[in-house]
């Protein structure tokens, strides 16, 4: 079930693809919104894609998709729950691609230690593997998976032992949690920022300073889309 902003924002996408064949900026949809800042927004477009509504497109400014709506956003009903899914063709009903089947599950390669404190020699080869639910991954984008060590994304949730969920890809959107490589040979989880002209990789535990880099001192290797806790 989505929330009330999730909503307001899903129908703010949709509307403007529909009329103009691309997604409003972050600042137009925290504007429409009415929220205070663009974390907001990068909070619900998160939560959005999570959930099997919309993808980003990696490359492309502004490029979000629409994968499915809430039949309220199809129908009028503001009481219902049912999905509505669009295919590449835009049209109600129509599957997405590849979709992986509600329940399903799939095994990822764990590539080793990511170090969510001070960065750690770069990953290159798989140590085991880790069965995720489904939900976590959606068939068109590679995904892997990483042990956190270390305490620096602590206040987002994300402790010593976890296992995070990776979507491969090379490019962030300000306030994405990245496996970042620093100068082609650390690799590190972090909160990414672009601020004054340098990328700032952001910790989440006030013991840790943020550290500010080059362009070319740093390469996304992906995105983190899930965690999974033993307890």
């Amino acid at each position: 079930m989505l929330t009330h902003k999730q909503i307001q924002l899903l129908k703010l996408i949709h509307t403007r693809m529909e009329a103009e064949g691309v997604a409003p900026s972050f600042e137009e949809m925290k504007d429409a919104l009415d929220l205070r800042s663009k974390s907001g927004i990068h909070r619900l477009i998160t939560a959005l894609e999570e959930r099997g509504f919309i993808r980003r497109l990696a490359h492309r400014a502004r490029a979000i998709e629409v994968l499915k709506l809430p039949e309220s956003l199809t129908a009028g009903d503001g009481g219902k729950d049912t999905v509505v899914t669009l295919g590449t063709d835009r049209k109600p009903n129509t599957p997405a691609r590849s979709e992986i089947a509600p329940g399903s599950v799939q095994a990822l390669q764990i590539m080793g230690r990511i170090a969510a404190g001070t960065p750690i020699e770069a990953l290159n080869q798989a140590v085991g593997d880790i069965v995720v639910p489904g939900s976590m991954v959606d068939g068109r984008s590679s995904f892997y998976a990483l042990e956190v060590q270390g305490d620096s994304m602590i206040e987002l949730g994300i402790n010593d032992g976890d296992i995070v969920v990776i979507r491969e890809q090379d490019t962030a959107d300000d306030g994405d949690i990245v496996v970042a490589l620093i100068e082609g040979h650390e690799a590190t989880l972090k909160r990414f920022h672009r601020r004054n002209g340098k990328i700032a990789l952001e910790a989440a535990n006030p013991a840790y300073e943020t550290r500010y880099l080059k362009d070319d001192q740093v390469a996304v290797q992906g995105r983190m889309v899930g965690l999974i806790r033993s307890y």
